[in-house]
């Protein structure tokens, strides 16, 4: 993985995780690597590594089982939500560098339109 220095690496990590579980390579319910295969799968600190996993636990993304692992969501729902605001992330950056550019949303939805 190609990190972007102006963005921290555990939310760069985060980020990649969110977008196979919303592309389904990681299905729900499915038991994610454990902190140090995950820091060696993306070369990073295993403190990185256990960061990650707290933030996907705060936002609901996945659970722990004591003992077990780290797990997905089995909730739609949120698997739903999670996909609406990486969404809504996308398009916010999208619009803030078209306005930088000094084109309005109208020309912005008509650019769109054209593009195959």
């Amino acid at each position: 993985m190609q990190y972007d220095s102006k963005t921290p690496i555990y939310i760069q990590v985060i980020n990649s995780i969110k977008l196979d579980i919303i592309n389904e390579r990681i299905k729900p319910g499915e038991k994610l690597p454990s902190s140090r295969d995950l820091a060696v799968q993306y070369t990073i600190n295993p403190n990185t590594a256990a960061r990650v996993y707290q933030e996907l636990e705060r936002e609901g993304v996945c659970y722990t089982k004591r003992g077990m692992g780290t797990f997905v969501t089995d909730d739609e729902e949120t698997i739903i939500q999670c996909r609406q605001e990486m969404a809504q992330g996308c398009l916010n950056d999208f619009l803030r560098q078209i306005y930088e550019l000094g084109i309005t949303k109208e020309e912005a939805i008509e650019l769109i339109k054209k593009t195959k």
